[in-house]
């Protein structure tokens, strides 16, 4: 059975989405406050700009690409790096020439998933992992886990996501996130958790350009493999190419049997507006019965 709804992450201490609106979006992350641009900010925000200005202490202004810079907005000097916390989890926040900080505080609802259906001992793997939120929740639990990126520089920041946490282990893996998988699949190994995070576009290790939407059937068949009996399956897209149905229809196809979640993505601000982040695909574990065990 598949779900489709919208899936609403909530804000926390030290993480609030205030507004957005105008192409951008308005964000406390701790004490700090930032303004990062938003495609899908395409309405009219909830506060004028000149408000933003006044509580802001930083705005990303975009230069070439996906690239720019980070423009102070008070006179206070704001650290290159700070630590923000969810519950026990902390995490770093960095500035560069990126308008990522290093956290996608969306996946909010996905790190609460894990920590549900993810017990000690269980095997997860995260898939195009960034900087290892995820990892992080899931190695805490005290999961084998398995973080796979094809960025040095992120997976430079996921370990020092985990030095922070205080635990060890996490297996890091420099590779394209889609051919790993593959490997996995002909190695035969299964796990009770996958988390797959692809961007709408990107390269591999080695220079090589994909689409989200050329990638998307193999990936869930792949998953499907990979996926214990009684594993789950989270799929976030952010790719305005990868239409809704699509992941539907692939979920019934690679998951007929199981109960399945396809939502978009959305946080509320401070303001009421609805942010969205893309769709998600959520398989759930599947109840294994004595029959099916033996």
């Amino acid at each position: 059975m598949t779900k489709n709804h919208r899936i609403i992450t909530s804000a926390w201490d030290d993480y609030e989405l205030i507004d957005a609106g105008g192409g951008k979006k308005l964000e406390r992350w701790g004490k700090i406050i930032t303004i990062r641009p938003e495609v899908n900010a395409y309405f009219r925000s909830g506060m004028p700009f000149e408000e933003w200005d006044k509580l802001a202490h930083l705005e990303f202004i975009l230069k070439k690409g996906q690239q720019g810079i980070w423009k102070q907005l008070k006179k206070s000097p704001v650290p290159e790096s700070w630590t923000i916390k969810y519950g026990t989890y902390s995490f770093e926040l960095k500035l560069s020439s990126y308008k990522h900080l290093g956290l996608f505080p969306e996946q909010r609802t996905n790190w609460d998933f894990i920590k549900k259906h993810l017990k000690n001992g269980d095997s997860f793997l995260n898939l195009f992992g960034y900087t290892g939120a995820s990892s992080c929740v899931a190695r805490y639990i005290g999961a084998d886990t398995i973080h796979v990126d094809a960025s040095k520089p992120a997976l430079t920041s996921a370990r020092s996501n985990m030095e922070l946490n205080r635990i060890m282990n996490i297996r890091w893996v420099l590779e394209d996130a889609a051919k790993f998988l593959g490997k996995e699949v002909q190695r035969d190994h299964h796990y009770k958790g996958i988390q797959m995070d692809p961007p709408a576009w990107g390269n591999g290790a080695k220079g090589e350009k994909w689409k989200l939407e050329d990638q998307l059937d193999e990936l869930l068949s792949n998953a499907e493999k990979a996926l214990a009996p009684d594993g789950f399956l989270i799929m976030n897209t952010y790719s305005p190419t990868v239409e809704f149905e699509s992941i539907a229809q692939l979920s019934e196809l690679y998951f007929p049997d199981r109960e399945k979640e396809v939502a978009e993505l959305v946080m509320l601000t401070t303001t009421g507006k609805h942010l969205y982040f893309g769709n998600l695909l959520r398989v759930k574990p599947k109840l294994i019965s004595e029959e099916d065990m033996y």
